[in-house]
This record gives C-alpha cells, sequence and structure tokens, in this order.
C-alpha cells in the first residue's frame, strides 16, 4: 500500500509528533535482536528485562525521579485513568477530587465517571479558570481549608494545556496545597515534556505521553511518588510494580526512553526557537486576517507554550476551516485532536468565558521541531486564500 506524503506544512504537532531518528533506531535495534518476553526467567528474557530495566533508568534520569517512580503504561490517557481511579481505588473513605473545567477529556471523563459510579465516595469539585486558562488557587485554598487535613483529596491539574499553551507551574499548585499529607497532587503533563524545562518537586503522580516528543504511539509513563495510593485498574501480572499487568512492549519502551532523554536535553532551546516561530506567525495573522482574535494566554505571557497558538478566525467555523486548509496542504486542529470529530465548540475556549460563535471559530496551531519559518509564510498564505474562497 502507497504511504501518503507528508503535507506540505504541517502545524498540528501538539496531537503528534514524527517518530525522531534517535528513537527509530532503537525501536530497529531492539525489534532486529528479537527480544524475549521479558517476564522469562531464561537468558533471551533477562536480556529483554534488562532493556526495560535501563529504560527506566534513563527515563528516571531525565526527570530527577528514582528508578522505583517510574511506571510505563499505554500513553498519556492510561497514564491519567491510572493516576485518578488508581488512586480513588487505593484510598479508603469519601475522596474530594478537584480538577478543572479546561482539562484534557482523559481527566474529566474518567473524574465524571468516578463521580456517577461512586456517588458515595466520590465528590467532584472543579474550579474556576480565569480568561487565559489559570485555574483560581485562591479557591483550592480555601476548598482544602474547608476539607480539612484528614479527609483525602486528589487534586488534577493540567500542567500544559494542550488547546491553549496554558502553563500552570506545580510550584504554584503545590504552594496552594501546602504541607497537608491528605492530598495528593496530580498533573497531565504530557504537553510540557520537550517544550520547557522543568522539576517534578511536588508533585505526587505526572502522566507522560511518548508520541508528543518524537517517541512511538502506544507508551506512556506515569510518575508515581512512593506517597501515592495507587490500585491497578487492569490484571493479570505483576508488571510494572503490578501496577499496568502484561506482556511489554520491548522495544517501544527503548524507543520512548530515548525520546524522553533527548527532549529534556532539547527543552531549552526548543522553547526559545518556538517562541521565535510564534510570533512570526501571529504577527502575520494579525496584520493579514482582519478580525482575528487569540484565544488563551497573550503571546508575550511567561506561562504560555511556546509552540501553541490558538486562535479564532471571523465568521469562520473551525471545523469546516480545518478541512479546507488540509485540502490546501496544511494540517491544524480545531480544539483537541482527541475530540476532533465533535460538533461542539471547544470546553477549554468555553470555559474561558469567549462566546459560543467564537469558540466555534477557535482553530489550533502547534510548531515542532521540523518547522520553520518558510512552513510559517506557506501556511498564512494558504490560510489567506482559503478565507477568500469561503468569503
Amino acid at each position: 500500500m502507497k504511504r501518503p506524503s507528508r503535507p506540505s506544512v504541517h502545524l498540528d504537532y501538539n496531537a503528534t509528533t514524527p517518530l525522531r531518528p534517535e528513537a527509530r533506531e532503537v525501536l530497529l535495534e531492539v525489534l532486529d535482536s528479537g527480544a524475549a518476553n521479558p517476564s522469562s526467567v531464561h537468558g533471551a528474557g533477562r536480556a529483554a528485562r534488562a532493556i526495560i530495566d535501563d529504560a527506566r533508568d534513563q527515563v528516571a534520569g531525565a526527570l530527577g525521579v528514582p528508578e522505583d517512580d517510574i511506571v510505563f503504561t499505554s500513553g498519556g490517557t492510561e497514564s491519567n485513568n491510572l493516576a485518578l481511579l488508581g488512586s480513588i481505588e487505593g484510598t479508603e473513605g469519601t475522596m474530594r477530587l478537584v480538577t478543572t473545567p479546561v482539562e484534557h477529556a482523559a481527566v474529566l471523563e474518567p473524574a465524571e465517571a468516578a463521580a456517577a459510579r461512586w456517588p458515595e465516595r466520590v465528590e467532584l469539585s472543579l474550579l474556576d479558570v480565569d480568561s487565559h486558562g489559570q485555574p483560581d488557587l485562591a479557591g483550592l485554598r480555601s476548598l482544602l481549608e474547608d476539607v480539612g487535613r484528614e479527609s483525602p483529596v486528589l487534586v488534577s491539574i493540567i500542567a500544559a494545556n494542550n488547546e491553549i499553551g496554558t502553563v500552570v507551574p506545580f510550584e504554584c499548585v503545590r504552594d496552594a496545597v501546602g504541607d497537608r499529607s491528605n492530598v495528593v497532587y496530580h498533573a497531565d503533563a504530557v504537553q510540557l515534556l520537550g517544550k520547557r524545562p522543568f522539576h517534578l518537586d511536588g508533585v505526587d503522580l505526572a502522566s507522560f505521553s511518548a508520541h508528543k516528543i518524537g517517541g512511538p504511539v502506544g507508551v506512556g509513563l506515569l510518575v508515581r511518588r512512593v506517597k501515592s495510593p495507587l490500585s491497578p485498574r487492569t490484571f493479570g501480572g505483576a508488571q510494572e510494580a503490578a501496577l499496568r499487568p502484561g506482556t511489554e512492549n520491548v522495544a517501544a519502551i527503548a524507543a520512548a526512553a530515548r525520546a524522553v532523554e533527548l527532549a529534556v536535553q532539547e527543552a531549552s532551546a526548543f522553547e526559545e526557537r518556538t517562541r521565535t516561530l510564534s510570533h512570526l506567525l501571529w504577527g502575520r495573522l494579525r496584520s493579514e486576517i482582519p478580525g482575528i482574535k487569540l484565544n488563551g494566554p497573550p503571546l508575550d505571557d511567561p506561562l504560555r507554550l511556546a509552540n501553541t497558538l490558538n486562535v479564532s478566525m471571523p465568521c469562520q467555523d473551525a471545523r469546516t476551516l480545518v478541512v479546507r486548509l488540509d485540502l490546501d496542504g496544511v494540517e491544524v486542529s480545531a480544539g483537541s485532536a482527541c475530540a476532533s470529530g465533535s460538533i461542539e465548540p471547544s470546553h477549554v475556549l468555553l470555559a474561558l468565558g469567549i462566546t459560543t460563535d467564537r469558540a466555534e471559530a477557535g482553530i489550533r496551531l502547534s510548531l515542532g521541531r521540523e518547522t520553520t519559518e518558510e512552513d510559517i509564510h506557506t501556511a498564512v498564505d494558504r490560510l489567506r486564500r482559503t478565507l477568500g474562497e469561503a468569503s
């Protein structure tokens, strides 16, 4: 079967990224070695286990955490589900689950499902967010004071928003939580990794995904601090500290570890480079498309992902525009790629307090390692042409 050619301009890197050559090299090397089942006790099995152990050590070193804190999963969605539902099932008594209305569906949906499934055990609270997508941390402090220091609380706040790029620093949430030992803090950090430097100090649970940073699809990470009680969501084996049973994908895990290592090393350079390109992109959009609006944090806000722009076009339906741009060789998203088939406006944009019409017109442009200045100019030229044809 003929493989489809890459579009001339790809501005949807928050959805996924190409497998980077270094990760591909590791993937093929392990595949070609004929790695055995890492749970087998014979020599080939022990060799496969050693590859996973090395990958765990590689990831732990890159993220600055102990090896035992790393749990390999199938992706960010599973990591988020394990963090939330595993925490609830692993904790006795009634739990207060605190999150925000701008979370990825992989957090919001399990949170809502838990509250519906266990109404006697789970009390769900949503923090307000401001027009930039920042959560009301003063409200979090007040809520925690009302709960007290005995009842268990799980706080899940996205570290970097996939649609609008808002960054919520770990230390700010931890400061709001304070020294309460009854609070577990989870961060969906899928979009943060590789886009700017960070430290996981103060975070109890953090979710990551390999395919967002040039690793293979199908590998995720959950950083789990020792104090965080978790129950498994699946059963049938003792792999990953019995939290994620099943035969490990040795080659993909090894490739993911290499991608994580490189993403952390290159984060500062990535942030600086994409910031320059984003300013170029927004400068042209603002000057050449009358009525265009930037959604989320201002471009010069230090608490935003440098690679992410969310804009609303005047009098446009975002999903129709995405299709028309695709036909012209430009790939972008209408909100989260995971919700691209939805006919509803982005829940993230609506939570910012903007109008439904503006939310329905919002598209996300996200830049990556391969994005060039030529890509920016080509994308804007084709966008102008597409808007002209639609008028």
